[in-house]
């Protein structure tokens, strides 16, 4: 296991190709005019003492060296020691909805972004719970199992859209299954299914599926997004709005926000429901509710030690350079002697 202190750095290696090309022009440019003055092989015999190889091996070393200096400022770190950490927390699943109403522009960017944004504030107010990622629109869809990396959690988040579930409409009832499924039964470990959508539900089990939810202990919690006014739904092509989507009767869909149906499946766990207009009141909200739930202790293993590796790179690389320093361009005397190449008749 490793991590980079400062992978800023990273980006200065992108000038190691370009030395690169430039050295090999700076090569054919100097051919180029040395040839303008005769024969190549009569131009090397005016020169004898000069080696071939040599400048070529002192670029490398160059390079090289510059490398080892770019990654000292990296600075990778490498895990040495692996160590069950115990906490205290609950596991918290979020139910993304990502059927194609979530791209109505009601909300500013529109429904999903805004989404996206209330569960990784969310995140950012959490301490020692682990989490776990459903996707939903016509079928549900499992993005990240429970863990307690959040780091992660953000990536699989920021790359969720509208085209990871191929089956279209908004199945609430699928998405309370699957994260159900999320959670061990056997373990009481405190269980909170945040569930982010629109309302609109084109399932009629979802209120049954909140009911069996609750049997095994969960709590459902959901954020409306978008407003009851609505709004149509935006087809881009290349970031650029070209139509609206349409139904059977070519009239423009209009998406509105649907609380009521929201309001129910919390009622059924003893949950709650929260419009997401206002991220901070969503986030005191959800940090009121997490405080009034019973914490579990659980076990996770974790890379607890962490050391610096930067001097390493940092010691090859004025190694290089000091190798550098003291490799001339003129041909080594003892290999001239052993006449590798016949040059010597």
């Amino acid at each position: 296991m490793y991590e980079l202190d400062e992978s800023k750095y990273l980006y200065w290696l992108g000038i190691l190709p370009v030395l690169l090309l430039v050295f090999l022009y700076q090569l054919w440019w100097k051919r180029k005019k040395q040839s303008e003055f005769g024969d190549w092989e009569l131009v090397k015999k005016l020169s004898p003492e000069r080696s071939v190889f040599k400048p070529s091996l002192k670029f490398a070393f160059l390079l090289l060296a510059l490398c080892g200096l770019i990654m000292g400022l990296v600075n990778p770190k490498i895990g040495t020691k692996m160590e069950k950490v115990k906490r205290e927390g609950i596991d918290i699943v979020f139910a993304m909805d990502v059927s194609k109403s979530m791209l109505a522009e009601d909300v500013a960017p529109n429904r999903l972004e805004k989404s996206k944004q209330l569960v990784s504030q969310i995140i950012n107010q959490l301490a020692n719970d682990r989490i776990g990622i459903v996707a939903y629109a016509g079928s549900a869809f499992p993005v990240l199992p429970i863990t307690s990396d959040y780091a992660v959690s953000k990536m699989f988040l920021q790359s969720m859209n509208t085209s990871i579930v191929s089956s279209q409409g908004t199945s609430l009832e699928d998405a309370i299954k699957l994260s159900a499924s999320y959670f061990d039964k056997n373990h009481k470990t405190s269980k909170l299914l945040i569930l982010i959508s629109d309302g609109e539900d084109h399932s009629e089990g979802a209120a049954e599926a909140a009911a069996e939810a609750n049997k095994i202990g969960m709590k459902i919690i959901t954020i409306g997004v978008g407003t009851p006014k609505g709004g149509p739904i935006p087809l881009k092509q290349n970031g650029v709005v070209q139509s609206f989507k349409r139904d059977q009767n070519n009239e423009v869909v209009i998406t509105k926000l649907n609380e009521q149906s929201l309001r129910e499946i919390a009622k059924e766990t003893k949950g709650g429901y929260i419009n997401g207009s206002n991220t901070k009141a969503v986030l005191d909200y959800v940090k009121k509710a997490l405080e009034n739930i019973e914490k579990t202790e659980f076990e996770s293993t974790e890379m607890a030690d962490f050391q610096s590796q930067f001097q390493w790179f940092l010691g090859f690389a004025f190694l290089l350079l000091f190798c550098d320093v003291f490799l001339l361009e003129r041909r080594t005397e003892w290999i001239q002697k052993l006449n590798l190449f016949n040059e010597k008749e």
